[in-house]
C-alpha cells in the first residue's frame, strides 16, 4: 500500500463517483478504478457498494475513510514541522554557561532569540568552567560562554566568536580608604587582602587577575575565594578583602561597595562564545546571528583547540 492509494480512496469516497474523481486527480478514470481494486484486494475488503447510484461506501469503508483522512492529516504535520525545524523555527538549543556572565549582555541575547524564535526551547546549563570543553565536545551542550584567557589553536574541532572585552574594575568597601579616589593603581592594592573568584569554577577569570596583578610586580594575597560575584560582593562589603573583577559586576549594584577604574590596566576580559567546528543546526547559526548583533563588536570568528582554553562564566 502507498499513500497515492490513500488519496485515490478520498478522492472517490469524496466525489462518490470514479469520473469526478479521476478528474480532480488529473488521470483516466479506468487507472484509478484499478488502484482502488487492488486496495481493496490487499485490505481483503470491500470499500464502495458500486451497486448503488452514486456509489457510497461500505461500513467497512466509511472506517477506512476516517483513518485514511487521520494518516494523510498526520503526514502532512510531519512534513510541516520537520520543514520548521530545518528552517530553525522549532526545535532546542542547548546553552552552558558559568554565573558570572548573567551580569552582562548574556540576558539580552537570551530575552532577544526568544522573541524572535518562541518556539524554540532554550535549555540553560550553568555550570563550572572545567567542564564546559568537555561537555561541548560531548555533544551534550550547543554553545558555550566564557571567559577566554589563552587563545590557542591546535585541534581545530571548535570555532570562537568574541562577544565583548570589558576592563577589569577594583571593588572596595565603601569605607576604605581607597574609596575616596577617583581611579586606583595596582600599586596602591598590592598589600591588601584579597577575596577572588575561585579558580576551579572560574579559570580564565581567574587567570586574568593574577596576570593583571603579576604584571604590577606582586601576587595578590588571597584570603578568601567564591563561586558567584554576589558571594564576593558580599564578603567585600564585609570587609573581608578588596577585589578585582570584570567591569559588568557594577551592574549588580551591591550596597556597601563602590567601583573604582584601575589605573594601568593594559588588559581586558574577553567574554567569548564556543560550539564544534561542525556543527550545522540551524537553530544554532540563528542563535550566532543574535550574538553578533549584539556584540559590542564583531571579529572574525577562529578555530580553537579547546583543550588549551582558559574559561569562566555563571548563571546570576
Amino acid at each position: 500500500m502507498e499513500l497515492r492509494h490513500l488519496r485515490y480512496f478520498i478522492a472517490v469516497a469524496d466525489e462518490l463517483s470514479f469520473t469526478n474523481a479521476a478528474k480532480r486527480l488529473h488521470i483516466s478514470q479506468p487507472p484509478l478504478s484499478n488502484q482502488i481494486k487492488d486496495l481493496e484486494t490487499e485490505l481483503g475488503v470491500q470499500l464502495f457498494d458500486r451497486k448503488s447510484h452514486p456509489i457510497g461506501l461500505t461500513p467497512a469503508g466509511q472506517a477506512f475513510l476516517e483513518e485514511s483522512r487521520a494518516t494523510l492529516a498526520l503526514l502532512e504535520q510531519g512534513v510541516h514541522k520537520t520543514q520548521r525545524i530545518h528552517q530553525g523555527e522549532l526545535g532546542h538549543l542547548t546553552v552552558s554557561f558559568t554565573s558570572s556572565i548573567a551580569n552582562g549582555v548574556f540576558p539580552e541575547m537570551l530575552r532577544t532569540f526568544r522573541q524572535r524564535y518562541p518556539e524554540v526551547k532554550l535549555i540553560l546549563q550553568e555550570e563550572n568552567s572545567a567542564f564546559l570543553i568537555q561537555r561541548l565536545r560531548d555533544r551534550q551542550t550547543d554553545i558555550i560562554f566564557l571567559y577566554l584567557y589563552h587563545e590557542i589553536s591546535e585541534d581545530n574541532d571548535l570555532e570562537t566568536m568574541s562577544i565583548t572585552e570589558e576592563p577589569l574594575v577594583a571593588v572596595l568597601p565603601k569605607n576604605h580608604p581607597l574609596a575616596a579616589k577617583s581611579q586606583i593603581s595596582l600599586a596602591d592594592v598590592k598589600n591588601e587582602e584579597f577575596v577572588m573568584p575561585l579558580h576551579q569554577v572560574v579559570a580564565g577569570l581567574s587567570e586574568q587577575i593574577y596576570h593583571l596583578c603579576s604584571q604590577a610586580g606582586f601576587v595578590p594575597k588571597v584570603v578568601q575565594t567564591a563561586v558567584f560575584m554576589v558571594t564576593i560582593l558580599g564578603l567585600v562589603a564585609g570587609e573581608t578583602g578588596i577585589s578585582i573583577l570584570p567591569s559588568h559586576v557594577q551592574n549588580l549594584q551591591r550596597k556597601g561597595v563602590v567601583y573604582r577604574p584601575i589605573l594601568e590596566q593594559t588588559t581586558t576580559t574577553n567574554l567569548t562564545a564556543v560550539w564544534r567546528q561542525n556543527d550545522s543546526s540551524t537553530i544554532l547559526q540563528q542563535f550566532l546571528e543574535i550574538i553578533k548583533s549584539l556584540s559590542i563588536y564583531q571579529p572574525e570568528t577562529s578555530i580553537i583547540s579547546a583543550s588549551e582554553v582558559e574559561v569562566e562564566v555563571e548563571v546570576g
